[in-house]
């Protein structure tokens, strides 16, 4: 396995029981006072665990007398007179190089994620404005640990002064530095991902925490907890009445589009370069209309996705349903480039 394919484990490491991917508190907490030592500051007095990256904060936040943050000492001043050193002894050209083949084919995905559990922690506390504009502050202040790992790959086995970090990093989640203490998170329990490295379950979780903090998402998109209860009792009508077109969407696609269609009663009654046009007659009520288009830009994975697009009854062509969509008339609809 090659250094970056560890740090890759690194960031997707899970802390089950029983797995090889557990949690080593000893072992991170031996990081930690390395990390301090390194960065030339007294071990901190106290370590606290916390059970995910929200509990962490707000025990962070909570610490009465723990002095100021530490994370530009232990973290921030070391990594960029690292990175000054490589990159003299390497030069531009070699330090983008080394660049490219290490902690770059790490970054998208890790700080994704690291992004989507900021938001996950905002959208938790979307009822207390008070406490998540304090937690946003802390955040700020936090060492993100494994989820670090794309820039701790470009350092592997060429830096001592990273060592400490590193070591937190392969054992543990996100921690606060503070002058007299430590909040440090345990590793998530349960991580699920596609092909592209997106968020994405079905049926739980795509990330989960020992203390209940979890993110919901299909396909890199959140996605509420009791959205994705319901998925396997689908209907068409519900399909049909959902308002959120993200999320019906996501209904679509776990429900699948032939068997809507099908089920719908929908016929096909136009195509052309723009994509086809469907009907679904309801009773007692107006038809829906939607254009099925596919995206000519590709996905991560490398696929085309295909968009439905509900569009008023009374259009009678693929294009001028899209053109609908545009706010233009169908005459006028000439875009260069399908997206």
């Amino acid at each position: 396995m090659s250094d970056v394919d560890r740090w890759r484990a690194v960031a997707a490491a899970t802390g089950e029981k029983g797995e090889k991917g557990e949690t080593d508190r000893a072992a991170a907490e031996r990081g930690v006072r390395l990390a301090y030592r390194r960065a030339g500051l007294a071990e901190p007095e106290r370590i606290i665990w916390a059970g995910s990256p929200l509990a962490g904060a707000r025990a962070a936040r909570s610490l009465g007398d723990a002095g100021r943050s530490v994370r530009d000492e232990v973290r921030t001043y070391p990594w960029a007179e690292e990175r000054r050193r490589m990159h003299d002894a390497l030069g531009p050209a070699g330090w983008a190089d080394h660049w490219n083949a290490t902690g770059a084919r790490l970054w998208d995905t890790t700080r994704a994620l690291a992004e989507r559990i900021r938001t996950g922690i905002a959208d938790a506390l979307a009822d207390r404005p008070a406490e998540a504009a304090g937690i946003r502050a802390v955040l700020l202040d936090a060492v993100l640990g494994q989820h670090d790992a794309a820039w701790l790959a470009a350092f592997d086995g060429r830096s001592e002064r990273l060592e400490g970090l590193a070591e937190v990093a392969r054992h543990a989640g996100w921690w606060w530095p503070y002058e007299r203490a430590v909040v440090i998170c345990e590793r998530p329990v349960a991580l699920y991902r596609d092909e592209a490295g997106r968020l994405d379950r079905g049926d739980g979780p795509a990330l989960a925490y020992p203390d209940g903090f979890a993110l919901y998402a299909w396909r890199g998109m959140p996605v509420p907890a009791e959205f994705l209860a319901g998925l396997p009792t689908l209907t068409p009508e519900r399909i049909r009445t959902e308002a959120n077109a993200e999320l019906r969407r996501v209904m679509l696609e776990y429900y699948g589009y032939d068997r809507y269609l099908n089920e719908s009663g929908a016929r096909p009654v136009h195509r052309d370069e723009t994509g086809v046009l469907w009907r679904i007659a309801l009773e007692g009520d107006e038809d829906v209309a939607m254009v099925e288009v596919v995206n000519s830009t590709p996905e991560p994975d490398g696929t085309h996705r295909t968009y439905w697009l509900r569009v008023p009854p009374t259009v009678s062509t693929a294009k001028a349903g899209v053109a609908w969509t545009f706010g233009v008339e169908e005459e006028v609809y000439a875009p260069v480039r399908q997206t």
